[in-house]
């Protein structure tokens, strides 16, 4: 049976929220959206996974925010910071070791006995 949250998933949400923040600044909401959209769905964290990350990360210093209203609603804003940014280099380094060592063990290439 498939896990709609497995333990390897830690740490995803993260990185996509810096990820996408480092591209442009975004409300919550929007955050979420853009997540499922961009993954064609493969990760659909809602707002119970996606706001606390932020907060978290606003917390650490890694994150800015600022309320702004547009068409009528105010919402607020995130956009990523000079620590966010040394964050996600460090974090996108990681995961991608980690899955270049999946790839390779799944691939049972020569690779896969030095994993």
């Amino acid at each position: 049976m498939r896990q709609s949250n497995p333990n390897f998933m830690n740490g995803v949400p993260e990185l996509l929220i810096l990820r996408l923040l480092q591209q442009q600044e975004m409300y919550g909401y929007e955050v979420v959206r853009a997540i499922r959209e961009r993954s064609n769905a493969a990760f659909a964290f809602g707002e119970g996974v996606v706001y606390p990350v932020l907060h978290g990360l606003e917390k650490e210093g890694a994150l800015s925010a600022r309320r702004k209203t547009v068409a009528g609603r105010s919402r607020v804003y995130y956009t990523l910071t000079s620590v966010g940014s040394r964050r996600l280099e460090g974090m996108a380094a990681d995961w991608s070791c980690l899955a270049d060592a999946v790839r390779a063990f799944l691939g049972g290439g020569a690779n896969a006995s030095n994993v």
